[in-house]
Formats: structure tokens, sequence, C-alpha cells
């Protein structure tokens, strides 16, 4: 007589799977002592969370008082051509502030949660620069500038600003605006509970008073919602910006520093880094930050 022994296999379902992808600091391009939101350096984290194997969705850790507008739209529109293709639900989840281009990123996502204390909205166009015409005129200092075209020293900050100038600016900045508008009109549809002239004002609001009027869903922290979606077991798998260690220690951008005229350029640099860092410092001081 044969006896014959059949081993039981059990196949245990693996864990649900979260991307999660930090948006931290301003949008814009990177300088010397910070390393900014860009398409260039989001676009391979994006990438990298949504080939993911097991996915079942993506959560965006947001924490910016917003920046460029073009690279907001670009990494946004990113998030959702390829949420679209992987078929997979974003949701976004505020820290301190989604403000500004920061509120265009967090509009990626399906559902936004936030914090009581999180800032968010100032949905609106800002443009700052300072004038020195009156510094150089000063210091003795003779201005050289030739052109061709007509508009191509447009608001020049060594020169007096001029009223045809300005008109130009505010058209430029009225299209973003426009553009703004729709995205979140379009992303958040009936959720919206305020009227459009107090909503599109360039006022922000705290998370329970953006919950009330449509610009978040509900408070609720990134773990808690996540485990109360897909379970205790669901595996969370958070994407950094990679990085050498000096960029990392110290802020500097690599790709400058390996520049053969790196020497030659530094203090230009070095000045256009202290403006940025300014205006950078200015965007987070808004909102108390």
């Amino acid at each position: 007589m044969t006896s014959r022994f059949f081993a039981r296999i059990t196949f245990r379902k693996p864990p649900p799977v979260v991307g999660v992808i930090r948006l931290t600091g301003v949008i814009g391009q990177s300088g010397l002592l910070r390393s900014g939101l860009n398409i260039q350096t989001v676009a391979p984290i994006i990438d990298r969370a949504f080939r993911l194997p097991g996915l079942k969705a993506i959560a965006l850790c947001i924490n910016s008082p917003g920046g460029s507008p073009a690279q907001s739209a670009l990494i946004q529109q990113r998030i959702r051509d390829l949420a679209a293709e992987r078929e997979v639900p974003v949701m976004t989840f505020v820290e301190d502030v989604a403000a500004s281009g920061g509120y265009w990123l967090a509009c990626a996502a399906d559902e936004i949660f936030v914090n009581d204390n999180s800032i968010l909205g100032s949905i609106g166009v800002i443009s700052a620069g300072f004038g020195f015409s009156d510094a150089i005129e000063k210091l003795g200092i003779e201005r050289r500038l030739h052109t061709t075209g007509s508009k191509k020293s447009l608001l020049d900050p060594f020169k007096p600003e001029l009223p045809e100038d300005i008109a130009r600016l505010r058209s430029v900045q009225q299209d973003i605006y426009n553009n703004f508008k729709e995205l979140v009109k379009t992303r958040r549809g009936q959720r919206l509970n305020l009227d459009e002239n107090e909503l599109f004002s360039g006022d922000f609001w705290l998370g329970k008073r953006a919950v009330e009027i449509g610009l978040a869903d509900a408070i609720g922290d990134v773990r808690g919602v996540l485990h109360d979606r897909y379970g205790k077991k669901v595996q969370i798998r958070t994407l950094n910006m990679r990085g050498g260690w000096l960029r990392k220690r110290l802020g500097f951008n690599t790709d400058m520093l390996n520049s053969a005229d790196f020497m030659h350029k530094e203090g230009v640099n070095l000045v256009n880094t202290i403006i940025s860092e300014i205006e950078s410092r200015a965007l987070w001081s808004r909102f108390g930050l």
C-alpha cells in the first residue's frame, strides 16, 4: 500500500502598499543653499512611487508656502497623469502649510486631509522685487544696457517703473490667476462652499475652516488615515529626494560645485542666493513660520 501525503499550501495576501511623497519647501529652482521643489528634482520620486509593487494609493505630505506657478503646475500634472495611468487614488496630507503654489500641489489629490493648525489657501498671484534706480544714481554708478526689442528691458530693477510695464505684468498675473482658479474649481468642484470673491481673494484659513469651505475634506494625519483605510498591516513607503552628502549637509547644488567656472561665478551666485533666501524666508514668514 502506498501512502500519499499532500502538503497544504496557504497563499497569504500581501499587505497593501501606499507610497508617500514628501513635498517640502519653496517651489522653484534649486539654489546654492537650498533645494527647491521643481519638476526636475521631484519627477524621479513621483515616478518611483507609482512603480511600487502592490501599490494601492499615493499620499502626498505637503509643507510649502508656494513659489513658481509653472513648477507647481508641472508637478501637479505629473501626479495626475500617473494617477490616471495606474488607476491609483491620491491623498494629500497638509502639514504646516499648503498655500499658493503649495495648495496647487495639494489639488493633485482626490482627497485633502489637514491638521487643525494647518494653513491652506492664499489662492492668488504675487510678484515681488527690488528697485535700485535711485541707489545707483546716488552711488554714481552708470548703468549700461543695450537691447533689441522695445519690451526687452521690461521691469528692469535699475530703471524707474513705467505704467505700461506694470499693466503688462498685471495682465500676465491675471492669466496665471485664472488658471489657478480654474484648477481649484475643477479639482474641488461642488465641495467648495464659499463665495468666489472671498475664496480667491488670496486669504488663507486654518484646517477646520478649510474643511468647512471645501478647500479640504477632513481632519486627519497620514498614519491614522492610512491605517483606517487599508488596515494596520499597510506598508507605508516614504520616498525622499536623493542627494549627495554635501548637499544634504550644507544644501549646496552639487552640479554647481562641479562646474568648471564655479569660482568665476561664485560672487554672482552668492548674491542671487542671498536674494533667493530672503524671498524664501518672506514666503514662510507670511504664515508665521
